[in-house]
């Protein structure tokens, strides 16, 4: 949301330097091997292949090729998030897109993308806790796309999301308890909203809880929701019933604690019925849903029902599928509503726009949908960058997963 600090991704492990003379020698004798082996190797390669394919063993998978609407509007999102890609919290966004795209197409090439080209593993935190959350909950959707067995995605998403237990941030010095971007008492010159983005941690907890069967993920997770006994968690300090949010105001970058107006507690609250099957919590989701896609309530656009005044959509619209995904005959009327959201920005409000929101030669996406402007948040006029394409990326591909599946 706010300007983020530039963070290098670590570098991969390196080997350390030889010792003494008889490794220098050794390794003038592996160099000389290497030499007389890249000299025959292209008669060796093609010895190879020419007997790959009298034995008529399978060559590599064709490229997959979507032919329904809105994989294909996806996939066409994707160069441009390849060509921008580096390893941070934005990467991480395309990276759940791609989960939804594979546990819908099977296709392999993005697995490779981001498992081979791409390892999920070096993502690199950065500096606030939800880039954390944002690399960890990609790591967990991979997981469990690929059949909840790799266990390296668990660890290293359980790494990042200790690490910053561990530093103090979730924290209950404000007087309720919330995941924040900094341990207490830490000087800072950014101003940031506190809770929002933020907490989803629990999203993560949630997902940990689930891939380890450590209790002490979903303890976390519900002291966040709850409170304790002694503090009050969310719940009691920013819902005010019939899903209407409340949270500190201002600028959504700079101080405001709900920028989506309570539809990011969307996916968190789905994440702790998943886990916990309380009926209150699924309640809250559908009632705030419900809200947020009500055009009385002001947020969205009474036909295309696209944020007035936000960016992220991306996230926003993985919100709204969170909660269908718990509650699709009481929110039936989501999945329409969203794709309404996603035409408008395809067409350019029907060729309407004043704003580029859809830029056809390269498919660069807008950071913020509204046709006019105006809008507050992260680099909404933002087209096409690192930003607002993964966020992009992550709303098409969500809904094309949702528009694909198989009726349940």
């Amino acid at each position: 949301m706010s300007t983020r600090r530039d963070v290098k991704p670590p570098a991969r492990p390196t080997r350390g330097p030889s010792l003494g003379e008889g490794a220098l020698y050794a390794g003038l004798a592996v160099l000389a091997a290497a030499i007389l082996y890249a000299m025959a190797a292209p008669r060796l390669f093609q010895r190879g292949a020419d007997a790959t394919r009298e034995a008529g063993a399978p060559a590599l998978p064709a490229p997959f090729v979507p032919t329904e609407k809105w994989l294909q509007r996806a996939y066409l999102l994707r160069p441009l998030f390849v060509k921008q890609y580096v390893a941070g919290w934005e990467a991480a966004n395309g990276a759940i897109g791609d989960a939804y795209l594979y546990a819908i197409t099977g296709d392999t090439a993005l697995r490779r993308f981001h498992f081979v080209e791409h390892d999920l593993l070096y993502l690199f935190n950065g500096t606030w806790v939800d880039d954390r959350a944002w690399n960890a909950l990609a790591e967990m959707y991979w997981w469990h796309v690929t059949g909840r067995t790799n266990a390296l995605l668990v660890a290293s998403a359980k790494n990042r999301y200790i690490e910053a237990r561990d530093e103090g941030r979730l924290s209950n010095h404000e007087g309720y308890w919330s995941w924040y971007n900094w341990p207490p008492n830490t000087k800072q010159q950014d101003r940031v909203f506190t809770n929002s983005n933020m907490n989803q941690m629990v999203n993560v907890a949630c997902w940990l809880y689930e891939g380890t069967g450590e209790k002490q993920f979903l303890d976390d997770a519900l002291r966040v929701w709850n409170g304790d006994g002694k503090s009050a968690g969310i719940i009691k300090k920013f819902y005010r019933g019939k899903g209407v949010w409340k949270g500190d105001s201002g600028l959504a970058a700079f101080g405001k604690q709900l920028p989506w107006e309570g539809s990011e507690y969307c996916s968190i609250g789905a994440s702790l019925y998943r886990v916990t099957k309380n009926p209150k919590i699924r309640q809250i989701v559908i009632a705030t849903a419900k809200r947020i896609l009500d055009p009385k309530t002001g947020w969205v656009h009474p036909t295309d029902f696209y944020q007035l005044r936000m960016d992220g959509n991306g996230a926003f619209v993985h919100y709204l599928m969170d909660a269908y995904e718990i509650a699709p005959d009481e929110l039936a009327d989501i999945p329409a509503k969203v794709e309404a959201m996603l035409e408008h920005v395809w067409t350019n409000a029907h060729g309407t726009a004043r704003l580029t929101l859809h830029r056809e030669t390269d498919h660069a996406i807008r950071n913020g949908w509204n046709p006019n402007g105006g809008e507050d948040g992260y680099g909404v006029d933002a087209l096409g960058n690192q930003h607002a394409q993964t966020q992009a990326l992550r709303a098409f591909a969500v809904f094309a997963y949702f528009k694909n599946r198989p009726p349940r």
